[in-house]
C-alpha cells in the first residue's frame, strides 16, 4: 500500500513537488533510483529486478510517474504484464500529457488494477484502473492530493484520512535552501496506532515501508535548473536522504 503525496504549484519555480513511501514485501529484490536501463538513457528512476520496471521515476524532461498497486492486488499475476513497465512507458514521453494519451489507449485487462500518476511542470494526471472497465483518466487540480490503494483523496482511506490533514499544515519544502524537513518528518511516521494507517511501517508477514522518495520539479527543466530527488533507503542501519539527481 504505497502512498504518493503531490503539491501541484502552477506559476510557481518548482510547480510540481512529490513525497512518496513505498510500501513492497521486504524479499522482493529491487535497486535504488539511478539511470539503470541502456535503452533510456535520459530516465532515472528505482529498478523493481524480479520484472524490470520501476515504481517511480523521473526523467531529463521534468516528467515524473509513479505507479501504486490497487487495494488486494499486491504482486504479479500470471497472463498479466507488470504495472511497473507503465512508469518506464510514461517517462519515453517528453511531455505528461503526451504520455497519459498514449496510456489511456493501453488494454486494461493486460495488467492488474492501478493507480498511476504522471506529471511535468505543466500539470499533473491520475490514470485509475481498478478493474471495472476502462483506464480511466483525472486531471489533478492545483493544491495537494494523496494517493494510496484507492482513489485519489479518498477520505474514507485511513492512511489518507491520517495524513492529509498533517501535510495541508505543514511547512512547504524549499528546494531552493534544500529544506524539506517538515515532510521529511511525515514520511517517517509511525505513530498512527492502525498499523496501516502509519506511513512507515512493517508488518510480521514482511511488507513494509522500503524507500522513501522527495521530489521537486523545476518550471523548466534543463534550461534553468533540474529535477530533483532525494532517496532514503528504509529499514536499514542508514536511512538518510540523498540525493539521486
Amino acid at each position: 500500500m504505497c502512498t504518493l503525496v503531490i503539491l501541484i504549484r502552477p506559476g510557481h519555480a518548482w510547480p510540481i513537488l512529490i513525497a512518496a513511501n513505498r510500501d513492497e514485501m521486504a524479499e522482493r529484490a529491487s535497486l535504488p533510483p539511478a539511470r539503470h536501463w541502456d535503452d533510456r538513457p535520459e530516465v532515472v528512476g528505482g529498478l523493481d529486478v524480479e520484472a524490470g520496471g520501476s515504481w517511480l521515476g523521473v526523467n531529463d524532461h521534468g516528467v515524473v510517474a509513479a505507479v501504486l498497486n490497487r487495494e488486494g492486488t499486491l504482486g504479479s499475476l500470471a497472463g498479466k504484464r507488470s504495472r511497473g513497465e507503465l512508469v518506464l512507458e510514461a517517462l519515453d514521453h517528453a511531455e505528461a500529457g503526451e504520455a497519459v494519451r498514449a496510456l489511456a489507449e493501453l488494454e486494461p485487462r493486460a495488467y492488474r488494477p492501478f493507480n498511476l500518476v504522471v506529471a511535468d511542470p505543466s500539470g499533473a494526471y491520475w490514470l485509475r484502473h481498478a478493474g471495472d472497465g476502462d483506464i480511466g483518466v483525472f486531471s489533478m487540480s492545483a493544491g495537494l492530493h494523496l494517493l494510496s490503494g484507492t482513489d485519489l483523496d479518498d477520505a474514507a482511506h485511513p492512511r489518507i484520512a491520517a495524513y492529509a490533514p498533517r501535510f495541508a499544515r505543514a511547512a512547504e519544502p524549499d528546494p531552493d535552501r534544500g529544506d524539506w524537513h517538515a515532510w521529511k518528518a511525515l514520511l517517517a511516521d509511525r505513530s498512527e496506532p492502525e498499523q496501516d494507517a502509519a506511513m512507515l511501517f512493517e508488518r510480521p508477514d514482511g511488507f513494509r515501508t522500503r524507500s522513501s522518495a522527495l521530489i521537486a520539479i523545476p518550471a523548466y527543466p534543463g534550461f534553468q535548473s533540474r529535477p530533483l530527488w532525494l532517496h532514503a533507503e528504509r529499514g536499514s542501519e542508514d536511512e538518510t536522504f540523498r540525493a539521486v539527481m
